[in-house]
């Protein structure tokens, strides 16, 4: 198979684990690394490098320097280097930083969902896929900053990214395991097809429980459809004991692999089976054949594509985000902004794509007025 080049832009803790794995293959992939600290890159790169070196693989990678918030810069990059995919990690403020919060602080403030720290996510990828059409090239790019929204928020303009990774991928190892035990199966003879939007996925991972919020779940053994003899809600519960798993940073493993099977099966053209957010700027998460084109939904034969999109739809709602307009205009849901209004003094009830950027800074000052008060 011809190598491919890949583009990874960001190097923070999802990216540094999808650049140690990537790094761990035969395969004779071209890869470049980009961020802001060179000298961080230099040795991050380096330490990834020299430790597949340690394992046996020869990796082709090197390092750029490159600020994804100056739009040509980037797109010169990008031009010169001529990736066939993109990783992008790129965020302005990560999820995960609330979770250093005090225990209780960070639980009230986490009550708030994902959906209204969204500027944070979709700025920095909005001027990447700015960059991305600059150029002109036919360059696939995989997004991990909460793809579930982002993306399709740049769908309404042109520029979404080609998938997702993450949310709805991570918790399907778990679930997996938890069915193969209830089943008395063999784990490789298991299989499942899970539409569900971040929301539920986070809940089923950390709650066992999916909050409420509409999700689509087949299980097969060997092919053939076993979900009736599965009590979910026991299936789930199993998240939370015997399956239970590291989050936060720690968590950001599995995130990783995620990403790493989504890049493996792009670059390799595999059309493996895999789930991922997103594809093709649909909102939330889905089961889908990869290949180098991206991510095709796989439906089961009692859901439609237009349900599969409804219910992520609905779910995006419990996660802070009340709908997307045509322009991609944003409304957020009362609830959860009300929760950011009262712990952070931060408010927003509606957001143009060209107000993210704005918006993103108020909120970050926010926060870091509102964290110092528990340092």
């Amino acid at each position: 198979m011809e190598p491919k080049r890949i583009m990874l832009i960001g190097l923070g803790h999802v990216g540094a684990h999808v650049l140690d794995m990537i790094l761990r293959t035969h395969l004779t992939h071209k890869i470049l690394v980009a961020g802001r600290n060179q000298q961080y890159l230099h040795q991050r790169t380096n330490l990834s490098a020299l430790s597949a070196i340690q394992l046996g693989f020869y990796p082709d990678v090197n390092y750029i320097e490159l600020d994804v918030q100056n739009i040509e810069q980037t797109a010169h990059t990008i031009s010169v280097f001529k990736p066939d995919i993109i990783f992008s990690s790129v965020s302005l403020q990560s999820w995960w930083v609330i979770t250093k919060l005090p225990k209780p602080v960070f639980e009230s403030l986490d009550e708030a969902q994902l959906g209204p720290w969204l500027p944070m996510h979709l700025t920095l990828v909005y001027k990447l896929m700015q960059a991305v059409k600059q150029t002109g090239l036919n360059i696939k790019v995989i997004n991990a900053s909460y793809p579930d929204v982002v993306n399709p928020i740049l769908n309404k303009v042109g520029l979404s990214p080609t998938i997702g990774i993450g949310n709805v991928a991570n918790v399907i190892p778990g679930l997996r395991s938890s069915i193969a035990l209830k089943l008395d199966k063999s784990l490789e003879d298991v299989e499942i097809r899970l539409f569900a939007h971040h929301y539920v996925s986070h809940r089923l991972s950390h709650l066992g429980n999916a909050g409420g919020a509409p999700f689509h779940l087949t299980a097969l053994v060997n092919g053939e459809n076993l979900t009736k003899f599965l009590d979910l809600n026991t299936v789930f519960e199993l998240l939370t004991t015997k399956f239970k798993r590291l989050g936060g940073l720690d968590g950001m493993l599995i995130t990783a692999a995620s990403a790493t099977t989504v890049i493996n099966a792009m670059a390799n053209n595999t059309g493996k089976i895999i789930h991922a957010p997103a594809p093709n700027g649909l909102p939330g998460g889905y089961p889908v054949r990869v290949n180098a084109q991206g991510g095709e939904v796989i439906l089961p034969d009692d859901l439609t594509l237009d349900k599969a999109i409804h219910l992520n739809e609905e779910g995006q709602r419990f996660d802070g985000i009340d709908k997307i307009e045509e322009d991609g205009t944003v409304y957020f849901t009362d609830k959860e902004m009300n929760i950011m209004k009262y712990m952070l003094g931060y408010e927003c009830r509606k957001m143009t794509l060209l107000e993210s950027e704005d918006i993103a800074n108020t909120l970050r000052i926010k926060y870091i007025e509102f964290a110092k008060k528990y340092r």
